[in-house]
């Protein structure tokens, strides 16, 4: 479903490390919104919902709410780190467009 490069396997694993409460993994979920229609919203999560899918990568657990799962499907997620700023990078192949800042797609 979703696939986690090295990069944001280590980011994840380090917001993990320094979270102030315990968290099992971090949730990705697609709301209406941004720029584009949809956009991403991430963010630490202990809790299963019913209905989530749950993928693990190399240690880490990403959930994925039932609404979200046929948004990022087939979905890459990177972080990268350049002279600019660092972030996640989603390459969604259900986007048929996307803002510039790449955080919201159509």
């Amino acid at each position: 479903m979703i696939t986690l490069t090295d990069n944001a396997v280590a980011a994840v694993k380090i917001a993990l490390s320094r979270a102030s409460e315990p968290a099992e993994g971090f949730r990705i979920m697609v709301e209406n919104g941004g720029c584009a229609g949809f956009k991403y919203q991430m963010g630490l999560e202990s809790d299963l919902r019913e209905g989530d899918a749950i993928i693990e990568a190399n240690g880490v657990k990403v959930f994925v709410d039932v609404g979200s799962q046929p948004h990022v499907a087939g979905m890459t997620v990177d972080f990268v780190t350049d002279l600019e700023s660092s972030g996640f990078v989603f390459d969604n192949p259900n986007a048929r467009e996307k803002c510039a800042c790449g955080k919201s797609f159509g």
